[in-house]
């Protein structure tokens, strides 16, 4: 019974010895399915999954702005497209009530699921690259999207095999086994994970470290990339911003004349600005007065978008440099999760009597004149118990929401609220 990891697990490079260190805090040994290759994936074939997968992250992505996140300033940053891979890692373990909740809840696909993330995925990895490479300060031309999943099991729990082989197949996912009793070690591997895989934007991992849990899913994303048409410096001024509360600062706003796609709405005005390949960044500027848009609402943005034709507009947009950290639990019994957070018994293809114990994200953002850099790192933590004249002028002057779409999914990867630019 010390082999608790399934024996058609190999170690990715010889020999099983975890290379941990506290002092390099160096992460353990990747072990991989031997003969579980990744399946090819085809994204025309799910064309229904994928719609159900971008309204979950939508779902997703407006529960964690009505959540707010820890600074309580009004300000959010956040990875709905993060939190969505990594519930859907957690679901391909479930059965019984908690994934009839799951499907219900999230409104996952209940046929195909896992291969059309393996599709989203495929997509994602079109502009893969190493973080550690991106001069922040001059974000790519061609942009950086890194999306990286980490399973974390202790080595003496087992661990279905049913399980790991899926994430291997679907996922691209191996697990690092560890020691959780062990935290000196095996706390600073996760954060040194969780650091890598974002840039060092994010340097700790989310979740608070328990040293009974005995199982630790991740999903990290990293966003890098120039604006199609940078901002001029030049033209960056200080303007007036009205603040959720009704007060007004002076903000340093960005201006410019662009060719962009814009639409209103009942109750908001929206502007699709480009990234100079793949993304863009859609602006959504709610009427005075108007509350927080909901995922539909923010369905109606999308479908009117895909229509509009660009036009010369001006866009005054202030520069904003933004962190958030959520505590998940909290938000997943604000969806109605509650059959996820109790059960001891419908997560036991992954480890018997698997409870979820801790769940976090973290997310970060900076929007200036060249471009974005934005990062997030989730985790759910478990242990077994048993110069155009513009035709018209958008003013984002007053509180305003954001997303950071992928264009060839819709995906979005990260969703936020500026109420206040001036504060961090």
């Amino acid at each position: 019974m010390k082999q608790k990891i399934p024996a058609r697990f190999m170690a990715a490079a010889a020999g099983l010895a975890l290379v941990l260190s506290a002092c390099s805090a160096a992460p353990p040994a990747l072990l991989k399915a031997d003969g579980v290759e990744r399946v090819a994936a085809d994204r025309s074939a799910y064309p229904a999954e994928l719609a159900q997968l971008r309204a979950s992250a939508r779902k997703l992505g407006a529960a964690l702005l009505a959540d707010g996140g820890a600074a309580g300033n009004g300000n959010v940053v956040s990875s709905p497209g993060s939190l969505l891979i990594a519930l859907a890692m957690l679901r391909t373990g479930a059965t019984g009530a908690t994934a009839a909740e799951m499907d219900k809840v999230l409104g996952l696909p209940t046929q195909h699921r896992d291969e059309a993330l393996n599709a989203l995925l495929a997509s994602l990895e079109a502009f893969d690259g190493d973080p550690g490479t991106v001069d922040e300060k001059n974000p790519p031309r061609r942009p950086v999207l890194h999306s990286a999943n980490g399973l974390f099991v202790d080595k003496g729990v087992p661990t279905g095999e049913r399980y790991l082989d899926s994430l291997a197949r679907y996922y691209g996912t191996g697990v690092y086994p560890v020691d959780f009793q062990d935290e000196d070690t095996t706390g600073p591997a996760i954060d040194a994970w969780v650091n890598k895989n974002t840039g060092g934007r994010i340097k700790k991992a989310p979740a608070k470290y328990n040293r009974k849990n005995t199982f630790s899913v991740l999903n990290a994303v990293y966003f890098a990339s120039a604006w199609k048409v940078p901002f001029d410096p030049a033209d960056t001024s200080d303007r007036p911003f009205t603040t959720a509360d009704g007060g007004q600062v002076s903000v340093p706003t960005m201006s410019g004349v662009q060719e962009l796609a814009s639409a209103r709405g009942k109750g908001w005005e929206a502007v699709d600005l480009p990234y100079a390949d793949g993304f863009v960044m859609r602006l959504v500027l709610p009427d005075p007065g108007a509350s927080r848009l909901d995922a539909q609402k923010l369905a109606d943005v999308e479908r009117a978008l895909e229509t509009a034709p660009p036009a010369p507009t001006q866009l005054f947009l202030p520069r904003w440099d933004l962190k958030s950290t959520f505590e998940l639990r909290q938000v997943f019994a604000e969806l109605g999760l509650q059959e996820m957070l109790r059960t001891e018994s419908d997560f036991d293809s992954i480890q018997r009597g698997l409870k979820i114990t801790e769940a976090g994200q973290s997310a970060t953002i900076t929007a200036a004149e060249k471009g974005t850099i934005a990062a997030a790192a989730t985790q759910i933590n478990a242990r077994a118990v048993s110069g155009t004249a513009a035709d018209k002028v958008i003013r984002f002057d007053r509180p305003f929401q954001y997303e950071i779409v992928h264009v060839e999914t819709g995906l979005p990867l990260f969703m936020g609220k500026v109420s206040d630019p001036s504060a961090s």
